[in-house]
């Protein structure tokens, strides 16, 4: 997540930042600019439980906004233009379903999966890709179910029709940890589920009915193969033995678009951390021909370039957590044809940038 900088003091913040520890003057997160800024309390407008505020982002100025009615809640920094009718953000007004916020060990939950859920919009934005949050723009708006499950009622995590839901347990990492043993997951973390949703809502936005969906079906298969069958084996059976030399994961083996899916996470995971590193000014030594490369983000039109660079940082992230007596931050290993899926990511994503619809 990239760097920001306070407008009155110029002091470093962070996209969770609510207040400058410098300077004192209260944050907040502009969605339409991107932009953390300092807020200045608006004489004679909102009110006490609620005030208004101006902001220095010049591209919001003369401007008012407030809080999100969620920022003690669940701690969300971002800020609602005065003129709408919801109290909620862009953020929070996606999140049609949440579990019982009385029930402590929830809320805690509700938290995790918020915060997760703004760094994946933040991401998703930048890329370009269509949200519903920007008004004025034809596109489906996703959103979000964060469900306690029962053992009557279970709440499964995935997708339909641009709905994620997610089972709140995700957001325990004791339960996180049991099940990526269990089903000998190398990663498995809030964000990752989101990412990985979101890459099946996605599908149908950048591949379905363009011309890259011949070009998907040569690389990663027919997506329209049976799923139940293609889980139920998975499930019974596992990855094939070889399964390293083509997928990104053991759970990609199991259905082209779980492929897809498994395969956009990582290429978020990538782009995210790249625009992270190249926020704080990094560079890195590629481990061939040792030559300094300044980190690069997803602008980049080469996508060689950009593997490169992420291969060099991720080896350098897991050399640096191993000194900390970590696990690896990036405990992968990419194979040439999985590669080649990621970089289909890459280039599909770009394609639609440049042919969807404006408005």
């Amino acid at each position: 997540m990239i760097l920001f900088r306070c407008q009155s003091c110029g002091h470093q913040l962070y996209f969770e930042s609510k207040r400058c520890v410098r300077c004192l003057r209260p944050l907040g997160y502009l969605f339409l600019g991107r932009s953390i800024t300092a807020l200045i309390s608006a004489e004679n407008e909102g009110s006490h439980h609620n005030p208004t505020y101006l902001t220095l982002e010049p591209r919001a100025r003369g401007r008012t906004f407030r809080r999100c009615c969620n920022s003690e809640l669940a701690a969300c920094n971002w800020m609602v233009p005065s003129e709408s009718t919801s109290n909620y953000c862009s953020s929070c007004a996606l999140s049609v379903q949440i579990p019982d916020l009385s029930v402590r060990e929830d809320r805690t939950r509700w938290v995790t999966l918020e915060a997760a859920k703004r760094h994946l919009l933040f991401t998703l934005d930048a890329l370009k890709l269509p949200t519903g949050l920007r008004p004025g723009t034809r596109q489906t708006r996703l959103s979000f179910h964060f469900l306690r499950g029962t053992q009557e009622r279970p709440a499964t995590t995935g997708h339909a029709r641009g709905v994620i839901t997610v089972d709140i347990a995700e957001a325990n990492p004791v339960f996180r940890e049991r099940e990526r043993e269990r089903l000998n997951e190398a990663y498995r973390t809030p964000l990752g589920h989101l990412r990985h949703e979101a890459g099946h809502h996605y599908f149908d936005h950048v591949i379905v009915g363009t011309p890259l969906h011949a070009d998907f079906r040569a690389l990663f298969g027919d997506e329209r193969t049976d799923y139940d069958i293609a889980l139920e084996r998975h499930y019974a059976h596992g990855p094939p033995a070889d399964w390293a030399d083509a997928h990104v994961s053991r759970y990609a083996t199991m259905h082209p678009s779980e492929d897809w899916a498994e395969t956009w996470a990582h290429y978020l995971h990538m782009v995210d951390t790249l625009e992270t590193g190249k926020s704080y000014e990094l560079s890195v030594r590629e481990p061939s021909g040792g030559r300094r490369a300044v980190i690069c983000a997803e602008d980049s039109d080469a996508f060689d370039d950009l593997f490169a660079t992420w291969h060099a940082l991720a080896l350098a992230l897991n050399g640096l957590n191993r000194s900390m007596g970590l696990p690896d931050a990036y405990p992968f290993a990419i194979s040439p044809l999985a590669q080649q899926k990621v970089s289909f990511v890459h280039r599909a994503i770009r394609h639609h940038r440049t042919t969807a619809p404006a408005s």
